[in-house]
């Protein structure tokens, strides 16, 4: 049923006050359906765990919260098990529940706000490892026609940080449940970042997917704030790539700037490093500013508005392009 004129703070972990005209949630298909022919021609958001998304002011529509449950086995070998997930289920939770089960393939994207349904859609990622890798299909309702359709790896056009749903389909379907393909003989993944330090310190010389993952859980837990405690929405910038020439030039003034190879001809940086490196690490302003420990988060200290962090957004943007010649791009969603 629809209520009118709901706060969306408690539903985001930006917690920003704003309120949506129409709010409903639904648990299966056949609720979404109905709610989709009941709002038809109205402005819609659909909304999972909120980890992502940034309101600036209130939103003058339709905001359903996405709160399907579930996983199931589709098929299984002796070295392979896929899952259908529900797209409501907690990421995490869903994490927990396949290292209970000792299959690998996401250990390393532990602890990453948000539902299962975001995973496809923004091609989730850390440690070096994406949902592409482990990702097999997943179903979803078009929102013109109600029609149930089922998306293959190749058809979600996966990139860093993007999908087929942030581009040409974007704002067209509702994900219903994903399916992942997850290994009974896990390979470690353990090269990327401070996991192997993170390991050694903890004692441990042979990990586990287990061990893998509670060294992952606890350098997020080191860098990032608990939005419970502090509202964020984890990196709000992706990390940039560049040609390897303007690389080469900012390598003659920045030595110690770090990157990761792309390709012959491209790298990636750190929009973490650029944005500490230009002062705004810790940096508040009022009630909201960036992360002391985090350059890449924006924090909400209590009660700021979208728009400010919208703002400070902007500000950092402009500074980074001014003095490197980069332009960063939001990971977050922002919603005007």
């Amino acid at each position: 049923m629809l209520q009118r004129n709901v706060n969306l703070a408690p539903f985001t972990t930006f917690a920003v006050e704003a309120k949506t005209a129409y709010f409903a949630s639904f648990t299966t298909i056949e609720e979404l359906k109905k709610l989709l022919s009941e709002v038809k021609d109205r402005k819609l958001l659909i909304l999972g765990g909120g980890s992502n998304i940034l309101f600036r002011n209130n939103f003058d529509g339709v905001t359903l919260h996405n709160k399907i449950q579930g996983i199931s086995t589709v098929k299984e070998d002796e070295n392979y098990i896929v899952l259908k997930v529900g797209a409501g289920e907690v990421w995490h939770d869903f994490v927990l529940y396949t290292l209970s089960k000792g299959w690998g393939g996401v250990e390393n994207l532990s602890l990453i706000p948000g539902s299962v349904g975001a995973s496809p859609m923004q091609n989730i990622g850390a440690y070096g490892v994406e949902i592409k890798d482990v990702f097999e299909s997943l179903e979803a309702v078009e929102i013109s026609s109600g029609e149930l359709r089922t998306f293959s790896h190749e058809e979600c056009q996966f990139g860093y940080r993007e999908s087929v749903f942030k581009k040409s389909l974007k704002d067209k379907y509702v994900i219903t449940s994903v399916s992942y393909r997850l290994s009974k003989h896990p390979v470690l993944n353990t090269s990327y970042g401070a996991i192997e330090n993170e390991l050694k310190s903890m004692g441990i010389l042979h990990p586990t997917i287990q061990d893998v993952s509670k060294a992952v859980i606890a350098i997020r837990q080191s860098k990032l704030p608990d939005p419970k405690e502090i509202g964020n929405a984890g990196s709000f910038f992706k990390n940039p790539i560049i040609s390897l020439s303007h690389f080469e030039k900012l390598k003659k003034e920045y030595p110690e700037i770090p990157s990761y190879k792309v390709s012959e001809v491209e790298v990636k940086v750190p929009a973490g490093w650029l944005i500490d490196k230009a002062g705004w690490k810790g940096k508040t302003i009022q009630n909201y500013g960036v992360h002391k420990k985090q350059a890449l988060v924006l924090v909400n200290y209590g009660k700021a508005s979208g728009e400010d962090i919208y703002e400070l957004s902007e500000k950092i943007i402009k500074d980074i392009q001014l003095r490197y010649g980069i332009l960063l791009e939001r990971e977050v969603n922002i919603i005007s």
